[in-house]
């Protein structure tokens, strides 16, 4: 173990850190065998040198800052005390969260210089937990979109290709992570916004069931689509990311005892006998781009080779309608928080169009529009517990298009049919967000361009343990899992400074 106040480590040893992942480096800096300050060291080395070709982490923290706060991390362990799983573990959070002292944007130059006074509760957990924070992730303008550019900060590049989008809104987070600047990461979902970078960038994500993360910022009666979830390159480090944010007690352990073959018992499962059923383009309902479900079709092999009995399910059900249904509770409770923006024509001027609509949307509904579809979604929910008394799991693409070019805000059309709104070609991730139910993102391969591609994995309501057993038993036998971008860095002008969306 280094011993050097600040000084890099040889290139070697830096390699080996940044590869190891969450539950490897917690072990390892647990027993001492290596330094918080060699870990920092390394990560901050790495950001440095990858970070200005894909442009994912922002509001980086001062080296010296950091290194500080990595010593005394070390300073804890050598009296004796360990804060928990994430001691010593960089982490940059996503830029739609509070961060103490830490200026957080939320992408949109009304925020452009905003220092929040204390942190976001999950964030709080981390830090108890031990956790360093270099920077801040970019995301996408009030997380609005599954492209992550903003006038801020600019675009987030696809760590598989630099001329491609990582998705979004937390594309900062999944690409920080595929590139191996931290170990794991937060983000938010609300229409897909943590499954659909993940699966742009191979990998694995958990949007958790509804109500697992507290809502903050807002009355906590009112329902949320929102909801914050953990990022990894492994499912073994998605749970132990999960466990820290959720506070959840199945996972917990004194701060000495917490090893990562605590996760990888709690993980394992028979999986002889277990349904999952693939719900595919819902009988022709969703329009996809060629090659995506054929690239699905062929990951569902990995189910059958754990023991899954696989097979496909329709459902006649009027999705049209459930769409609808979705614009008027989404403009409810996106465009409402953003309406005092919206009403300030200085502000306005400001917003991006997506988020202008959003609040259009909502300004035109009243209390029974609202009432109405709520009650229409309920019987989605009562749909899917059906399904569910049937099947085990279900299963479906996380999106309906490979990435796409970054200079593209959003897709307008998708398998030749034409996308009315800017997140219509996400439609496929909103079943799982309006049923509350837990869904994990899995990696399915990628395509003839070499364009990643993910998996939704459903389970019933409060199976986030199910879930996650499920991901990882098909992470050991899915080869393309491991595949890991090219270490060939991209440095012309436009993409070191983040190319602006067309």
């Amino acid at each position: 173990m280094s011993t050097a106040q600040g000084t890099s480590l040889a290139p070697v040893r830096q390699c080996e850190i940044v590869e190891l992942g969450a539950c490897a480096l917690s072990d390892l800096i647990a027993a001492r065998e290596v330094s918080c300050l060699e870990v920092a060291t390394a990560c901050l080395d790495r950001i440095e040198r990858i970070n200005p070709s894909c442009n994912a982490v922002v509001s980086i923290r001062d080296r010296d800052e950091v290194l500080a706060e990595a010593r005394e991390k070390d300073a804890m362990l050598a009296c004796g005390v360990r804060q928990g799983w994430l001691h010593g573990i960089p982490q940059a959070i996503k830029d739609l969260a509070s961060t103490k002292g830490l200026r957080t944007t939320l992408g949109s130059p009304l925020h452009r210089d905003s220092i929040p006074s204390r942190d976001a509760l999950f964030v709080q957990r981390m830090k108890r937990s031990g956790a360093v924070l270099v920077g801040k992730t970019n995301t996408a303008e009030f997380g609005l979109g599954s492209q992550t550019y903003n006038p801020v900060f600019g675009t987030t590049l696809n760590a598989y290709d630099r001329t491609r989008t990582s998705g979004g809104s937390s594309g900062g987070a999944a690409v920080a992570v595929a590139t191996r600047m931290v170990p794991v990461a937060d983000g938010s979902d609300n229409a897909g916004s943590i499954r659909n970078p993940a699966a742009y960038n191979n990998l694995f994500s958990l949007r958790p069931s509804q109500g697992r993360m507290p809502p903050e910022g807002r009355d906590p009666h009112l329902p949320s689509f929102g909801t914050v979830g953990p990022m990894a390159r492994s499912v073994e480090d998605l749970a132990l990311l999960f466990a820290v944010q959720a506070e959840d007690e199945l996972w917990s352990q004194p701060a000495q005892e917490q090893t990562s073959a605590c996760f990888r018992e709690r993980l394992l499962r028979d999986w002889q006998g277990t349904r999952v059923g693939w719900l595919g383009d819902l009988h022709g309902y969703l329009p996809f781009e060629a090659g995506v479900l054929d690239l699905c079709r062929h990951a569902l092999r990995s189910f059958t080779d754990i023991g899954c009995d696989v097979e496909p399910v329709s459902i006649d059900y009027p999705f049209d309608q459930l769409w609808r249904d979705w614009i008027v509770l989404r403009a409810w409770l996106t465009g409402g928080p953003l309406a005092g923006r919206y009403a300030d024509p200085a502000k306005r001027a400001l917003m991006k169009d997506e988020a202008c609509w959003e609040v259009e949307q909502a300004m035109r509904l009243s209390a029974l529009d609202v009432f109405e579809a709520s009650g229409r979604r309920a019987e989605w929910c009562r749909t899917l517990d059906r399904l569910f008394k049937t099947y085990d799991f279900l299963v479906l693409p996380t999106a309906q298009c490979f990435p796409f070019d970054a200079r593209v805000t959003w897709p307008k059309e998708v398998g030749g049919r034409r996308m009315d709104t800017y997140y219509r070609w996400m439609e496929v991730v909103i079943y799982a967000t309006l049923a509350g139910c837990p869904v994990i993102n899995a990696p399915a391969g990628f395509s003839r361009d070499g364009l990643p591609m993910g998996l939704q994995i459903l389970a019933p309501g409060h199976g986030d343990l199910a879930c996650l057993q499920l991901a990882h038993a098909y992470e050991q036998v899915a080869p393309w899992c491991s595949i890991r971008p090219s270490e060939e860095i991209v440095t012309t002008e436009e993409q070191t400074h983040g190319c602006a969306c067309a």
